[in-house]
């Protein structure tokens, strides 16, 4: 028992590193301007794109399930970055994704929604900006390594749409550039991860191949 202790980091460092799974990102064509750059893809009220070098195509995805009933159910297949969504049998949409990238993977399995959060913010990711000139001055941030200065502000990263499935990993709207590269989150379009949101409930099954 007097050895106990030593158990305690290890242990700590895991859980933390669970909870921080979940992070901010940059476009992967280049850096990140504009106000908002901790949300990388997500679309203001005007519709635009706040990050520079979003692609010219993103996929949409589609739904077909307003007025069907059943079970809902979630399925994530990483090798076509897709998610489709169910209802008892029946396959009601369907969204384009970015999961995990090499670093970072989106582990499979079979799991279910644990906890829905519509303004989720990450607990340990963002930007730090001068709070007089409002300037960015470090774009992906580890608040646990990143310590705002003097006159520095740390703004977390916002995941709207959170819907968590495994631990530190959930699904959420974000930036999609055509391929997996994610810290293990599976980034989603607004409109798709708003309509996965709405319709899966705490104990939707999600399973990923």
């Amino acid at each position: 028992m007097k050895y106990l202790p030593l158990l305690h980091f290890p242990i700590l460092s895991l859980v933390t590193v669970l909870l921080c799974q979940c992070s901010p990102y940059q476009s992967a064509m280049s850096p990140l301007v504009g106000k908002n750059q901790y949300l990388s893809g997500y679309r203001p009220q005007n519709g635009l794109p706040v990050s520079e070098g979003t692609p010219t195509y993103q996929p949409k995805g589609y739904w077909d399930g307003d007025g069907v009933l059943g079970a809902a159910k979630i399925r994530i297949v990483r090798a076509e970055q897709k998610a489709y969504f169910y209802k008892g049998d029946v396959l009601v949409g369907m969204a384009p994704i970015s999961s995990g990238d090499d670093k970072h993977s989106t582990p499979a399995g079979t799991f279910r929604v644990t906890e829905k959060d519509i303004d989720h913010e990450s607990s340990c990711y963002g930007i730090i900006k001068n709070k007089i000139t409002d300037e960015v001055v470090n774009n992906n941030a580890d608040f646990r390594i990143d310590k705002p200065g003097p006159n520095e502000v740390a703004i977390h990263a916002p995941m709207p749409n959170f819907m968590r499935f495994n631990h530190g990993i959930g699904m959420h709207t974000g930036f999609l550039p055509g391929y997996a590269a994610s810290h293990g989150c599976v980034r989603m379009p607004e409109q798709m991860a708003s309509k996965f949101y709405e319709n899966a409930e705490i104990g939707t099954p999600v399973i990923v191949e």
